[in-house]
């Protein structure tokens, strides 16, 4: 390569960059990654983006791109390099986004985010390996596996069962959002000559600002093939070319379109965008709620869709922050959401969070009988638990050491007019029963979440005020 090479002159992969390993690969012989790269690497130099360029490479044999690439680089998870090359784009619109994917990871476990990107049109590159298996992961059948052909888990041969092979570059094309799409080879010269033009030009429409390509490459895998190299082409050649036909699938002329604005970072901005803003709350804390935990105190808010469990979550998390701790609020809605148990975990520690998860919560709201039978058991000993005895009849015996506030939740709520406000009602119950903030912490944070329906304030504070009077109610 000339000047300053867009790919390495070592290769830390091997050796640590010392003796000919460390100027070879990690491919196989005869992988057509190495030449893929070749062209990708000659195309960037040649349009003069070396410096703009960010190359997105996820789970697959083209994990290591980034030991090669002397351009920006990104890892993906698995199948999701396309999806993550968009937020680059967007992020920095003057970058030159190149999105490397193989069969398995593009057409299998990231077929949703490949379609959902080339639909979008935003002008990325998909450089796509197909070599009709997954080879880093021990030889799987892939999407583009070719009917009749082995793999480990078709050891006798792709069947009818399951299904054709994928044509990707034909499903892309049929998309309103790409511009270009063409399938290429590398198994003799006229190929390779065809494949470098097709990779420079879908690069050269991202540069240009005209939208998505899409260039899916016919590679070579001899190792799972068992052939040698020479005998790798002849197959890809004979036997994927008929079923994957070469050349344009697509092609359309339009002028240049993407002209963004970089995001704003400006902090300003970001806090209006949350609907937050410079201003600090009033703090009602003289410190952390130590009488309940050292420095991180796990709740854990459950019930069925609807009972606002993951509202007052919410709350109790942006209390926590207004007063000036570190809080996290995991929602989970799991399929069993209406008249199950959906679930909140919520954690206030004094200095940070280190684990979001309450599988072991100090404090425990259960809006529902099943969530208070599946999660009671979880408390840990000395800890709190606030169930809605309106509509739990029967109790399961906790550890003994448990403090438990049985508050009629729903009843007290529809006694005010509205069932809907049980929630607030239980971070009523919720306050009494721990202390973990003052009141007006609570109501503090009731009163900005309701800023846009203040008639509502004055209900909402009412049902507070009687969920802390059922729990004083109980104490002797």
């Amino acid at each position: 390569m000339s000047k300053a090479s867009v790919i390495y002159d070592k290769f830390d992969r091997h050796s640590h960059a010392q003796g000919l390993k460390g100027h070879a690969t990690h491919y196989c012989p005869g992988c057509g990654h190495g030449l893929a790269h070749k062209f990708l690497a000659e195309a960037i130099d040649e349009l003069g983006v070396q410096d703009r360029t960010v190359a997105i490479s996820p789970v697959g044999c083209s994990v290591f791109l980034y030991y090669y690439f002397d351009v920006g680089n990104s890892q993906a998870a698995h199948g999701r390099a396309s999806v993550v090359a968009l937020g680059h784009k967007f992020a920095n619109p003057d970058s030159v986004v190149i999105s490397y994917q193989g069969d398995g990871d593009l057409a299998s476990i990231g077929l949703a985010e490949t379609i959902a990107t080339a639909q979008l049109g935003a002008p990325i590159t998909v450089i796509f390996i197909n070599n009709a298996i997954y080879g880093m992961t021990g030889g799987q059948m892939a999407p583009t596996t070719l009917m009749g052909q082995t793999a480990t888990t078709c050891p006798t041969g792709r069947s009818q069962f399951n299904g054709q092979p994928m044509k990707m570059a034909e499903i892309i094309a049929g998309l309103d959002g790409p511009i270009y799409v063409e399938r290429v080879a590398l198994f003799d010269a006229k190929q390779r000559v065809k494949a470098k033009k097709a990779i420079r030009k879908a690069l050269r429409n991202q540069v240009e600002g005209r939208g998505y390509s899409f260039i899916e490459v016919l590679a070579e895998c001899p190792t799972h093939l068992k052939m040698s190299p020479e005998e790798t082409e002849s197959w890809v050649k004979d036997f994927m070319e008929p079923v994957f036909p070469l050349g344009v699938k697509k092609d359309v002329t339009v002028e240049p379109w993407f002209h963004r604005n970089p995001p704003s970072f400006e902090g300003g901005k970001i806090l209006q965008l949350a609907g937050a803003s410079y201003e600090h709350p009033v703090r009602h804390c003289e410190g952390f709620p130590r009488h309940l935990a050292p420095s991180d105190i796990s709740l854990k808010l459950a019930g069925s869709g609807g009972d606002g469990a993951q509202t007052a979550a919410m709350l109790i998390a942006r209390s926590g922050i207004n007063e000036g701790f570190d809080a996290t609020h995991i929602p989970s809605y799991g399929p069993e959401s209406r008249g199950g148990t959906s679930y909140a975990d919520v954690h206030v520690a004094e200095e940070e969070v280190l684990n979001p998860g309450s599988p072991d919560p100090q404090i425990l709201i259960a809006f529902n009988a099943p969530s208070l039978a599946k999660f009671g058991p979880t408390v840990r000993k000395g800890g709190t638990v606030i169930y809605d005895c309106s509509v739990v009849s029967d109790a399961p015996l906790l550890d003994p050491s448990i403090k438990v506030f049985p508050v009629p939740f729903t009843g007290i709520a529809t006694d005010l007019g509205k069932a809907v406000v049980k929630n607030i009602v239980a971070l009523g119950a919720l306050q009494a029963a721990t202390g973990i903030f003052p009141k007006e912490t609570f109501l503090d944070a009731i009163r900005v979440a309701l800023k846009d329906k203040c008639a509502l304030i004055p209900l909402n504070e009412e049902a507070f005020a009687w969920g802390i009077k059922s729990v004083e109610a109980l104490r002797p």
